[in-house]
Order: C-alpha cells, then structure tokens, then sequence
C-alpha cells in the first residue's frame, strides 16, 4: 500500500437520473469503508443528502456541492487532499475527474488519482481512441467512424451502410444513441447527439446479435480474472440497463465463454486498467464472431450486479486495489474469503428493470438503445422459470409473475414481440396463449430459444394446475413442480380455484395446504469474499429447487425484521434505502439481531455486513411470512420502506405477525382515504371538501355543486400513482377510471381542489400518540406539484406565526387520534391563515434523510427507539436554532 497517501477525496454520482441511480450510493459507501480500514481520512463530494454515503460517520468530511470543476477545485484548495477517487462516481464523477486532469487542476495540487489512469479512462471514454487502441491487439470493435460534425456523420453512415447505430462520447444510460435504418432518422438522432456530446460514433449495426458481459477485476502485479460473466436475455439494440440479464452465461458454449474471456483479459492489460472494468460483447453464435461494443473504466450499474450477484464486492477490492494492494492482500489466502480467486455461483440470478412509463401521457413505451428505466431488481434462484418468475413479481407493478395476469392481452401480438416495449414479456405470454410456437417467436423477437423453452415450460404449468378444481386437492408433487417452476401461492389459488377479489383467504388456504403436504421453500447461502467474518455473513435466498438448505446461525438475541424499498422508482427512490439502513443499524446498537428483506442490487441495504441476515427475496405477503416462520422474530418495521412495506402491514396483521410502531388497523384509517376524511370530519379538522367514488352520477352531482378543478386520489399509493387534476367532466372520467383500476380494494376519493394555497408539510416522530421530535417545511412551488417534484425549504421560512401554532395543534390531535408510535408525515394546505389537511402517511417520507441532515439530528434512529421501547434522545429547542437553511430540490431526467 502506498504509505504517502493520508487524504483522499471521493467523488460522488450527485442526484439519481435515469442511467445513474443508488448503485454509486453502494459503491461510494463501499468505497469509503475501505478507506477508512486503511485510517485514511476521507472527503466527499455529493450533494445528494438521501444517500448513506453523507450520512454522519461514512466520509470524514461532506461537501454538499455540485460535482463540477469549478467547485471540486475550491474543496481541492481547502483540503489539500494526496489523491482522488473517479470511479465511484458514475459518468458525472468520472467527466469531472477528466476535466480537471485536462485543465492542469490535478497537477497543480499534486493529486494524485489512484487505481486506473486519466489515460487509460480517456482511452474507454472517447470512442476514435478506443478503437485505435484495441486496432493494435486485433482485438474486433464495431466498424465505425468518430465525427464532430452533421457533414462528416452523413459521409460515414453512406460509407458505412444504413442500418447505423449512433452513439455519443463521455454519456451515461446510452444518451444520444440509436440504430437508424434512414437518413431521415439518422439526422434528427445526431441532431440531438451533437447537442450535448462534442463527438458522435457511426457504427455498423449488430441488432440481433447476442450481448454479453463481462466484470474483470486487474491488480498491479498483473493478476486478472472474471469475477461474474453475464447474458443479455434481449438482443442486442436494447441498452444494457432496459435488459432483462442473466448470470452466468447460459447460452453459451464453454468454449465460446472461454475465448471471449480471453479476449477480455488481454484488452484489459493492454489498456492497463488497475481496479475493476466492465466489458460488452456483441456475440454472434453461429459465426463466433464478436465486437467489444464498450468498455467501462468505473464502477457501473453493472459492477453493482455483479457485487451482488456474486458476494464479490467489487467497489470495496477496486478501492484497496486503487491504495496499492494486491489482490492476493485482500482477503484470507487459500480460503473461500480470497479476493484472489473468482467466486464459485451454484445458483442463477436475473436483472429485470423497472419501468413508470406509465406515468406519462404520450411516452412511447418502446425500448431501445437509450435508457427509460428507473430501478432494477435481482432475483436469485435454482432455475430459469423459479427466477424469471419471483423478479417479474418484484418489479412491482401489480404483475404476480409471467403468467396468471389478469386483464393483460395484446390487441397486435406481433407487433409486439418484434418492437420491444417494456411489457415484450408478458406479450411473449400472451403469445403462447393464442398458440404460437417458439420458433416463430424467437424469430419476431431474436430472443434464445433456450430461454423461451423455459418460459414455455411455465406457460405450459398452467393447464396442469388448472386441471384441479379445489385447492385441497393438489397432489403434493404438483404443488412441488408449481414451486420449483415460480408460481406463488396467488398464482396457484388463482388457476385452481379462479376467485375474485383480494383472493387472500385462498392464498392461505395454499399456504397451509402446502405445509401439510412438507412443500416448503429452503434457505440458501452465498459465500461472500473479502468480508472480516465469513462465517458470520448470512447472504440469503429462498429456493424450491433445492434440498440443501441453510440453517441461519443465530445469536440467541432477539430478532427484528425490517422491510425494505424494493425497485427504485419515480416516488421511491434511496430516501427509503436511507431510512431501512439507519433502522437495521439503530436495532443493531440496541442489541438486537437485525433481519432486511430487499432484493434491489442499487442499494446499500443490501450489502452483506449492513445487517446480521439479509434475505435478498420477495418483498411479499408469502415470502415476508416464510422469513417470518423462519426468524420468529420480536417484531417486524414496516414503516422505512415506503409504501411496499406499508401496504402488507394489515394482512401480516391478520396472520398474527407482531408489526412493530402505529399498529395496522391505525395505518389502515390513514391511508384509507374514505377512513381518514371522515376521522377529519369527526375531530373537527378542516379538509378540503370530499366524496368517495360510488357512481359516476354521484360524483358528477358534488362536482356540480363544488365546481372545478378537483382532484382525484386513490388509496394506499405513492408518489401520486393516478392521482389527477380534473378541469373538465371529460377529463375527470377518464382519469376516475385510471384511478379506480390502480386502487381496485380501496376507495377513490374526489376532493376540491384548492388554487394559489402554500404547501406545507410536517415530519414527525411520536411515542403512543404523543409527538416527540418534529420538522416543518414548505414548498416553494404552489400546492398542486407533488411534494416528491416540488422544491423544499426546511426550516419554513414564509410562514406566519399562528399558522405554525395551528398546523403543530392539528398534527397533535391526529397523532393522538391515530396512536402513533413512530414516524409519521402529514401535509398541509395553508391559504390566509386557513389550514386544511391533504394527507397523512404513517410511514417514514422522503424528506426524512433531508430533515435529519439539516438539523443533524436523525429522525429514523429516534423513531427505531421509540418502535422498540428503547430511550432516546429528545432534541432540545436549540437544535432549531440554525445559521444555515436547508433547500431540497429536484432532479428530473
């Protein structure tokens, strides 16, 4: 290790935006845990305050600054730093990091940037190099051109030959990029490129072809291997991350596996890459032929999978490597703790992405080569079917797996298995439904016939299962095939018995069936390497294609489970990663063995050593209630993860599970809309006037009465899932209709709509109705922008006196009313000193991690204490007493 090295700056992602999400949150906090290993002091640079990497205790020293030259200067001048990290940082990081080294910046305060080379990112970044450099090596890249300007990308797409593909230099989630079958395309595309990238690439184009990839890990003396290898399930065309992907490599030959290996070691050296690289590979299978499509000098979203995937954290080995070890340093020799040798996969995990397109009028839901995902979810497993099943529940948009989906039928199925939207595969289900044959959709999709056999397989279940009229008459191997294949306890009841409804009495009646017959799922472990106590690391899954089962060592301490956020999505995004961590870790301080369920590859909740056992699974009715037969533990939070958790808090409640903080049947009347006005109404708390949706004749009738605008809003939702604006009747219909379909088991409720009022929200914590610790801050932006898209000022600073003394009065009486032991939200409408209640969620918001840090007091720790009868430290008045204001903002992408 280089001995002259004290201080180090990192350099953070900033916001999450498409292509850029939590998975530089992990790598960043991977990062500066190694660093801090090795006693170095460490400065970061981000000014995302809901990440866990600025929370207090992981960096030294936070700047909460834009991560552009200009500032990482003036930090620079301050701190005189020995060396800079740029691969923890994403693209954002990593074109700062260029620019400064370019400018001189870096030389003049001698800092040094450690692991890979300035010259060596260059080389992967700016695209005329990378292919001059991988010339020298025979190593293939796609034919192709750089050019700066629309004459000479017109000259290379004639010389090169339409189909093109497009891409820009130095962006990020394929920005830029497309495959253009005209001119006419092809010049509104590089329009759009040349805008923001000074350098384009013309290239042939290899839509159809296989993408593969590969994660290569490098040390100074030369010792390099893949540590996972992965498949794309779609063809090449689609971006990395809209793909559905596979790890390990499936469809391959060990032969065809082996040389593109090869290959990769030998770019790797040559480019001479220290730390941790990713490359993709278009493969063609027949030819062997292949090109390197990119090469990625950083941590990538990819690398985050990869982590995962593997129990190989490559963020933490990158960091060490960047200090001068090598990899033989890291780790136990000779022991399955070595980061020196690749980790061995017995099991198959899948990437699925997760799309809101939905969200958006008018958006194409076409995928292609530029992103339009915003989470991603792992799913682990023994087989294909169990795998693609368990994420397509996952993803989290009201799927129960690849089949049994009601209400989900393609007008043109063709159409859509040839043009790839984000529901190709559920088209491939409906496909199969109306007797197409897997050659026929392989050749509309260019999907492996290997992976449609398997899905096949599925499809093919189905008529089993419903060959049975009565739940109770599953034979046990049926029921044991059903598992091994992925089908839930939902999906069974539902082709057996066919109800209607919530179905869960049914999904029980499976449930205990399957226990009596012994169809019980198992618990896997996966070695995770260069952790301080391997044996101590319980990185779990469930499985029912295995026998081996894992049992979970226990301390004899008492257990508390807490659930996470699942998918990244608009409206739940690393605030709730942020509360889930700060909960595992407070119970932790308490004494308590810490359990998460999550199955998001971004985050930092799934990090092995984040808590004692993480159960990287469903976050489920069935699978919560296996994990909970398995830990029995003191009790469960469902209050840090947003509004997944929330949503199971009163079925777990029904099955006797011990729900910890605000009980259920209270969380229930908050989010209720029907249930909460009328609780408003009865204590005399003013809202804006209201109806529930019984009839559209009724609704029409209070319109009439109200006037518009009104607004629409379904219950038990985040981020305003189909919650509208209505101007006119037409509108409204529509809208109600949307509505009504989002919140099939729970009312909608129509309510004026007020015009020109402030917003204004409080974040509490409360013990047994009684508020211990609050914050009150306001938009900027009038009532009416989401609270998640409107900018916020905390603490408020335009609002009068005796609207402060109200809206503290009201939160009491609802706090009281509801019995709230934990945290809670509540927002306000304020107009002329008239208060009026939107909302209030019994549940940890997303202004929570931007509350705590303005006022360095955090709101989760007290509200974890609270939820387990522990003491906690009561902020005093002085804490409001700030010389600074804190001003969170959006970042729309």
């Amino acid at each position: 290790m280089d001995k002259s090295i004290k201080k180090i700056i990192l350099l953070g992602s900033g916001a999450l935006k498409i292509g850029q999400a939590g998975e530089f949150d992990y790598s960043g906090s991977q990062a500066l845990k190694a660093l801090r290993e090795e006693g170095i002091s460490t400065v970061l640079i981000n000014p995302n305050i809901a990440t866990i990497q600025t929370s207090e205790g992981v960096a030294d020293t936070v700047y909460f600054l834009p991560i552009t030259p200009f500032f990482v200067e003036k930090v620079i001048q301050k701190e005189k730093p020995d060396g800079i990290l740029l691969a923890f940082g994403g693209q954002t990081a990593l074109n700062c990091g260029t620019e400064l080294y370019q400018s001189g910046v870096l030389d003049k305060y001698d800092v040094k940037v450690l692991g890979t080379s300035v010259e060596a990112i260059m080389i992967t970044e700016d695209r005329d190099l990378f292919v001059k450099k991988l010339n020298r090596i025979d190593a293939k890249t796609p034919v192709s051109q750089a050019v700066e300007s629309m004459e000479d990308a017109l000259k290379a797409a004639h010389t090169i030959g339409f189909p093109v593909m497009v891409r820009s230099a130095y962006a990020l989630g394929g920005l830029g990029s497309g495959i253009c079958t005209n001119e006419e395309e092809f010049v509104t595309l590089c329009e759009s490129a040349l805008s923001f990238s000074k350098q384009i690439l013309v290239e042939e184009s290899l839509k159809g072809w296989k993408e593969i990839e590969f994660e290569v890990i490098r040390d100074k003396n030369d010792h390099c291997f893949t540590v996972v290898p992965m498949e794309n399930f779609d063809p090449l065309g689609i971006h990395t991350g809209e793909s559905i992907v596979v790890a390990p490599i499936i469809t391959l030959s060990r032969e065809q596996i082996a040389l593109l290996e090869d290959i990769a070691r030998r770019v790797v050296r040559h480019i001479g890459i220290v730390g941790e690289c990713n490359i993709q590979y278009a493969f063609n299978v027949e030819t062997n032929d292949y090109r390197i499509i990119e090469i990625n000098a950083r941590l990538s979203r990819s690398s985050a999978l990869a982590s995962k995937a593997s129990g190989y954290p490559l963020a933490f080995v990158a960091t060490k490597l960047a200090l001068g070890y090598s990899l033989d340093q890291i780790g136990e020799m000779g022991t399955l703790n070595s980061a020196y040798v690749a980790p061995k996969v017995d099991y198959m995990i899948v990437k699925i992405p997760r799309w809101d397109l939905s969200k958006f009028a008018g958006v194409s839901r076409e995928i292609g080569s530029s992103m339009k995902s915003v989470g991603e979810i792992m799913s682990i497993g023994q087989s294909f079917e169990e795998i693609i099943q368990k994420g397509l529940r996952m993803i989290g948009q009201g799927m129960h797996g690849f089949v049994g989906n009601r209400d989900l039928t393609f007008d043109n199925v063709e159409e859509a298995l040839s043009n790839p939207t984000d529901l190709r595969i559920f088209a491939i289900a409906d496909a199969f439904e109306k007797g197409f044959t897997v050659d026929r959709i392989e050749s509309l999709t260019k999907i492996d016939k290997w992976f449609l056999e398997k899905l096949e397989n599925i499809y093919n279940y189905t008529h089993v299962l419903t060959q049975y009229k009565k739940i109770e008459d599953l034979p046990k191997e049926v029921l044991a095939e059903a598992k091994r294949l992925g089908f839930s306890d939902f999906q069974i009841a539902r082709y057996v018995e066919n109800p209607q409804g919530t179905m869960e009495p049914e999904l029980i009646r499976v449930r205990e069936w399957r226990k009596k017959q012994h169809v019980l799922p198992v618990v896997r472990r996966i070695n995770t390497v260069a952790s301080e106590d391997p044996e101590k690391t319980n990185y779990l899954y469930f499985t029912y294609g295995s026998d081996k089962a894992y049992q979970p060592v226990k301390s004899g301490k008492e257990v508390i489970i807490v659930l996470g956020s699942g998918a990244y999505r608009i409206g739940s995004s690393v605030e709730f990663d942020w509360c889930s961590v700060n909960a595992v870790e407070t119970a932790r301080k308490l004494g308590y063995e810490s359990v998460m369920i999550n199955y998001n590859p971004e985050t930092v909740s799934t990090d092995y050593d984040m808590c004692d056992r993480l159960y990287f699974d469903e976050l489920t009715f069935e699978r919560t209630l296996d994990v909970i037969d398995i830990e029995v533990p003191k009790g469960v939070i469902v209050s840090m993860g947003g509004q997944i958790p929330n949503n199971l808090a009163m079925k777990l409640h029904r099955q006797n599970a011990p729900i910890l903080g605000t009980s259920p049947e209270s969380i229930d009347r908050a989010e209720n809309r029907h249930k909460f006005s009328a609780m408003l109404d009865r204590l005399g708390i003013d809202q804006p006037r209201w109806k529930e949706l019984s009839s559209y004749e009724e609704v029409d009738k209070f319109v009439e009465e109200v006037g518009f605008p009104v607004l629409i809003r379904p219950s038990y939702v985040l981020s305003g899932a189909a919650m509208n604006v209505c101007y006119d009747k037409e509108q409204m219909h529509r809208f109600l209709e949307m509505a009504a379909n989002v919140s099939k088991e729970y009312p909608v409720v129509v309510s004026v709509f007020m015009q020109n009022a402030k917003e204004v929200e409080m974040d509490a914590v409360a013990k047994e109705g009684e508020i211990v610790e609050y914050a009150i801050s306001e938009h900027v932006e009038f009532a009416g922008v989401h609270s998640g898209d409107a900018t916020l000022v905390f603490p408020a600073q335009k609002i009068y006196f005796e609207t402060m003394r109200r809206i503290k009065k009201i939160s009491r009486q609802i706090a009281k009313e509801l019995n709230i032991s934990g945290p809670f939200n509540i927002q306000f409408l304020a107009k002329n000193n008239e208060i009026k209640v939107i909302e209030c969620n019994l549940r940890a918001s997303r202004s929570f991690p931007f509350v705590s840090k303005v006022i360095k007091h955090n709101f989760i720790d007290t509200a974890t204490r609270v939820m387990l009868g522990a003491s906690y430290n009561k902020p005093d008045g002085t804490v409001f007493d700030l010389d600074h204001i804190g001003v969170k903002s959006s970042q729309f992408s």
